[in-house]
């Protein structure tokens, strides 16, 4: 004989037998199967036998029919033993009774045939629903394929906002809730009023503000924080462990989830979903899925702590050691400016003009120095928009070399230049480029050895890939293979005192702006040779959207003009 069990609701305990041929009405106006649960209409289901096969149909009841965790439409469905029915708070099992005379397919066997160790026990929760996986291998991958998406947007996502952000994403497209909030905890505070709605999400966008706002039970998030534990209710109005929360009496959350966002004792903060009755309700399988991607949350919450504050630290460190830098830098700058502008003053008290020319080369040598340290640290420090615009490279070139002729002739060092004389424009930012490559020449005259030094300026352009090259080469000590990366790193110089460690890792920053690339070719006692390549067709000119084209060769482009 088939018979219903109450398991869950007000009814629970009681047990109703199902005659062969009779249907049967399932609701409060019952005469056969009465419930005394007031969220189950008066006919809420109706039981129809059919030559031994039973059918269950929703009569329009207010919430709905459930048969596991499955809404009813209109048409009937045949039951299964073992089949859960939810009518309401009410959950029925549909089953055979232990005393017919089916065959049973499960055999009792005693403690010397089988040895049993309980590994786990839950203990029961009166007022949630738990409800039976109709696939439970299905719903195994489907938990799993959730924890490998959570684990990946969490192992790439630092930033708070964007990670709970797509937290509440994954949670909205696998439960479907109606609505869902996350509330993180005040680091000044431990009360719960002072939680901070971190991200709010609904099914349906609300209409207007007042139906948007949605009511939070501190009963339970109380309960969830303090145990470290989620909850799942059905019922929330009937839940007897929140029976004593105002809010929950006043707003009757009919089934709702709430998980701690924490691991390790340290709690965050909680996740909140919940649902209409009429919809479905959460089964227990799906709390546990919650509640792990809440310690998942958590961790990567915790992770992501760790990176922001050894950022921090790293930050204080580079900041300390560029005050460091920077002091010592611009006390080497004033020091020689001091030295010039003593040998300057005590000429003009002993109106010796002679000693006035010996100290002014020292003075202008210390100003050009701190306006180029000026300048590279602003370039360095800033994110700049290029202003492109088609320019003759060999000018820019040959201003350049006119700057830096005066100290050139001061060490007694050559300048020779050989500029191609086909060289095309090229989009550039003449500013940028024309501070790169005196970087590159002031090296060049720092390396270059006094009455014997040699700087040779050239450019070339190669037709093949509509590429120009500028070439700045020294004939001083060199640099060895296993340090040409670290010259391009910031405050880094091989100059001692004399260097701001600033040049070169400013001339690779321009040039890379420009899309191009700069490379060192030196042996120790070879001198070495800088070389920046520049593309000709740099998309974006004049915000166009289109590549330019091909440059003409400059007898071309004059007979244009």
């Amino acid at each position: 004989m088939l018979v219903l069990h109450i398991l869950q609701g007000p009814d629970r305990g009681k047990k109703f037998e199902l005659p062969a041929d009779e249907p049967q009405l399932i609701g409060r106006s019952s005469e056969s199967l009465p419930l005394t649960d007031g969220t189950v209409s008066r006919r809420h289901a109706e039981l129809t036998p059919d030559d031994g096969r039973w059918f269950l149909r929703d009569l329009e009841s207010a919430n709905g029919t459930f048969v596991n965790g499955e809404k009813l439409d209109g048409n009937p469905l045949q039951l299964s033993p073992g089949d859960q029915i939810r009518c309401g708070s009410t959950l029925i099992l549909f089953a055979i009774a232990p005393d017919s005379d089916r065959p049973s397919r499960i055999r009792m066997v005693g403690s010397t045939e089988m040895d049993v160790t309980i590994e786990q026990q839950l203990d029961p929760n009166e007022e949630s629903m738990i409800l039976a996986e109709p696939d439970p291998v299905k719903a195994a991958m489907d938990h799993l394929r959730v924890i490998y998406d959570l684990t990946a947007l969490t192992a790439t996502t630092i930033d708070h906002d964007e990670l709970l952000n797509k937290v509440m994403d994954l949670i909205f497209e696998e439960f479907k809730p109606d609505r869902g909030f996350i509330l993180l905890k005040n680091p000044n505070s431990d009360q719960v009023s002072l939680f901070e709605p971190a991200v709010i999400r609904y099914k349906v966008r609300p209409k207007n503000v007042d139906e948007g706002r949605i009511p939070v039970s501190q009963t339970i998030i109380q309960h969830t924080i303090k145990e470290g534990r989620g909850v799942l209710s059905t019922n929330a109005m009937s839940d007897t462990r929140f029976s004593a929360g105002d809010s929950v009496q006043a707003y009757g959350i009919r089934s709702a989830l709430c998980v701690p966002i924490g691991a390790n004792e340290k709690i965050f903060g909680v996740i909140s979903i919940d649902s209409s009755v009429a919809n479905f309700t959460f089964s227990e399988s799906q709390l546990r899925l919650l509640n792990a991607i809440g310690q998942h949350t958590s961790l990567a919450l915790t992770n992501a702590q760790l990176v922001d504050s050894k950022l921090q630290s790293q930050r204080l460190v580079a900041i300390g050691q560029t005050v460091a830098w920077l002091s010592h830098s611009i006390k080497n700058i004033l020091q020689g400016l001091r030295g010039g502008a003593d040998a300057v003053e005590l000429s003009i008290n002993k109106g010796d003009l002679q000693l006035a020319q010996e100290g002014w080369p020292i003075l202008s040598r210390n100003l050009d120095r701190i306006f180029n340290l000026t300048q590279n640290m602003l370039a360095y420090s800033k994110q700049r928009e290029l202003d492109l615009d088609l320019t003759r490279i060999n000018p820019l070139l040959e201003e350049a070399a006119q700057l830096l002729q005066p100290q050139c002739d001061r060490k007694s060092v050559g300048l020779i230049m050989d500029l191609a004389e086909d060289m095309p424009p090229i989009p550039i930012d003449a500013n940028a480029m024309h501070q790169a490559v005196m970087n590159l020449l002031t090296n060049a005259l720092d390396a270059a050895p006094a009455k014997k030094g040699v700087i040779t300026l050239t450019t070339r352009f190669i037709e093949k890939t509509h590429e120009a090259q500028i070439t700045v080469s020294d004939n001083g000590p060199g640099i060895s293979k296993d340090r040409h990366i670290e010259v391009f790193l910031a405050f880094h110089s091989t100059k001692g005192q004399r260097g701001t460690g600033l040049g070169l890792a400013v001339t690779k920053k321009i040039v890379e702006e420009h899309s191009g690339k700069i490379t060192i070719e030196s042996e120790p006692n070879q001198g070495a040779t800088f070389t920046i390549t520049l593309p000709s067709d740099i998309a974006g000119l004049d915000s166009g959207d289109t590549r330019l084209p091909r440059p003409l060769p400059t007898s071309d482009l004059d007979a244009d003009l």
